[in-house]
Parts: structure tokens; C-alpha cells; sequence
């Protein structure tokens, strides 16, 4: 059995065609930064040499299937993935799951909110998440299963409205209010499907994503669960971790403004947590791929990846971790 399994999250930041628009107020990629841009990526990938990786701002899985072939590790991993709906108003990215562990059944988008949780009246698709969530079953190992769930949500981008301008203090913090309105709602709604996996399936969670919010945020504590069951919770990796070093904190996925933040998260279930009785595995620990945010470098990403790993425990019933 393999002890060691390493869980991954990557924004790929705006991983298009060249020639492609993402956005109006970004100029598409060029052909050369493109091809600069496959080789970085697989090349992170590579020194990740996670097991299983989520993904975020994937505009094209072509473009991430094409990514993984230029990797050592990841050609015949498997990869779970839709792209963006071509008949929609706006170009949305969507996630993306690459597994080399197998995986117990074929990925699913989870789009809709849960029955209780909407957006307020008069929202723009009030019933759904910007970006879809992709749900993937996966083996850890023999007869164990994980639910693992990657996200991404609603950025901290100012919502205008079509006549709303930036300029005016006023709007800007009413569209700043909508997009966190939005992100919440998302937090909440993932919280609702996170609690239904732990009362359905009862087996460890996973959830690797870009959050948009650093971890003791209001809209991160509500995808973890404070005040729920022990059972339904989930706990930041990066707190669970054995090997902390706190005279050197080098935890930052993002650079904004000269300001070092985390943003992009991976949360684990109480399965996870070798203070619970019962646990089958614990975090070792959690590193970040952060340097080529100081460097600039033009086809890297403008996130750090984040990486966890995790021990199993044996399974020989020798020690399973816990307390008695």
C-alpha cells in the first residue's frame, strides 16, 4: 500500500489558446508565451509530483491535456474536466481533476446550489456557482475511498452593474459588497454539499481549490464547517501539519499590491486529524511552490501551488492513529 499520498492545488491562471480573450480587459496569450507557458506548467507539475491535483482557471481541457503530455509524471494520469459552456454569455473557466490514483467513478460538475441556498432576488444565476465544483471519487488505496472535491470561488472582483463605473467610490464598494455576497453564498452552498457527502457516503473528504480568501476568513470558516459535528467538519491542512516551523512561515500562494496572502487552500476531513480516534492518516506536511511570484516570471502562474502530504496508516490494524 502507498503510504505516502499527495494531494495538490494549481491555478493555472487563464490557461487558453493562444489568441483566445479571456477577458475584456486582458490581451489574449501570444503563440510563443503560450508554448512558454505549456513547458512551465509541466514542469511545476512535475516537481509537485502530487497524486492527485486540482486546477482552476482552466479555459481549455485541450490545453491542460496538452500540458500533462509534456510532463514525465502525468501522461497516463487521469483527467477529469469540462469546458466552459461555449453558448454562455460570458467565457468562464472551469476546474479540472488529474488523478494517478484510480478513481472509483467518473467525475461530475456540481452546478446547482443545494434546494436551500440562493443568491438574493434579482441576482444573476442565483441558483448556481460561478464556477462549477468537480466531485471525483478516488482509491487511496484498497477499499479506501475519498471524496475529493475541487473548487473555485467567486473571486474578490468587483460586480458591477452594466451602468455602475469604477471611478465612483460608491459603486465600486457596492460591487465589491456583491462579489462577496456571491463568494459567501458559495461557501455556504459548498458547506450544505460537503455535509450531505459526510451524512451520505460517511468516508473521508478532500477539497483542493482556489478560495479567493485567506484561511480564518468568514467565507473559508463556513466551508470548513465551524460548529458543525466533528463528523462533518473539515480542517486546514496547513494547521494540521506535523512539521511546523514557526521562526519560518513561508505559507503565501499570492502577491498583491507588495501584500503576501494565502489564498488557495486544501481542507481535509476528520479522517485526517490523528487527534480524532479512529483517523487513517495524518498531514506531514504542507509546502508551497511560491518563488516564481518575486521572480516575474512571465509564463509562470500568478498563484503558488500548494501541496500536502499526507501518511496513511497502516492498515494491519498495528496503529491507526488517534486517541484511545
Amino acid at each position: 500500500m502507498q503510504q505516502e499520498i499527495r494531494f495538490a492545488t494549481f491555478n493555472a491562471f487563464n490557461l487558453a489558446p493562444p489568441g483566445v480573450r479571456c477577458y475584456d480587459n486582458l490581451e489574449p496569450c501570444t503563440p510563443e508565451l503560450y508554448e512558454a507557458k505549456l513547458d512551465w506548467t509541466a514542469q511545476q507539475l512535475d516537481l509537485l509530483n502530487a497524486d492527485v491535483i486540482g486546477f482552476q482557471e482552466i479555459f481549455s481541457q485541450a490545453c491542460l491535456r496538452e500540458v500533462l503530455a509534456r510532463t514525465r509524471n502525468y501522461r497516463e494520469a487521469t483527467h477529469l474536466g469540462f469546458d466552459p459552456d461555449p453558448e454562455a454569455p460570458r467565457l468562464t473557466p472551469s476546474v479540472a481533476l488529474v488523478s494517478r490514483l484510480p478513481l472509483a467513478s467518473p467525475g461530475r460538475a456540481l452546478s446547482l446550489f443545494p434546494e436551500s441556498v440562493t443568491m438574493p432576488p434579482g441576482s444573476r444565476d442565483p441558483d448556481r456557482f460561478t464556477r462549477a465544483p468537480l466531485h471525483a471519487e478516488v482509491e487511496l488505496a484498497p477499499g479506501t475511498f475519498v471524496d475529493v472535491v475541487v473548487v473555485h470561488l467567486k473571486s474578490r472582483r468587483p460586480d458591477y452593474r452594466s451602468s455602475d463605473t469604477g471611478e465612483d467610490p460608491n459603486l465600486y464598494a457596492l460591487a465589491c459588497l456583491r462579489s462577496l455576497i456571491r463568494r459567501g453564498t458559495e461557501a455556504a452552498a459548498l458547506r450544505v454539499l460537503l455535509t450531505d457527502m459526510a451524512r451520505d457516503r460517511q468516508r473521508p473528504r478532500v477539497v483542493l481549490g482556489d478560495f479567493n480568501d485567506v484561511a480564518d476568513s468568514v467565507t473559508t470558516e463556513i466551508v470548513l464547517g465551524e460548529g458543525s459535528p466533528l463528523a462533518e467538519r473539515m480542517f486546514d491542512a496547513a494547521r494540521l501539519r506535523r512539521h511546523q516551523d514557526g521562526q519560518r512561515n513561508v505559507g503565501f500562494s499570492i502577491v498583491h499590491e507588495s501584500r503576501h496572502s494565502t489564498i488557495d487552500h486544501i481542507l481535509v476531513s476528520h479522517e485526517f486529524n490523528p487527534l480524532v480516534p479512529n483517523a487513517i492518516g495524518e498531514v506531514m506536511d504542507v509546502v508551497y511552490l511560491n518563488d516564481h511570484l518575486d521572480l516575474g516570471l512571465a509564463p509562470a502562474s500568478d498563484h503558488g501551488q500548494v501541496l500536502a502530504r499526507v501518511l496513511l496508516y497502516p492498515q494491519d490494524g498495528q496503529f491507526h492513529g488517534g486517541l484511545d
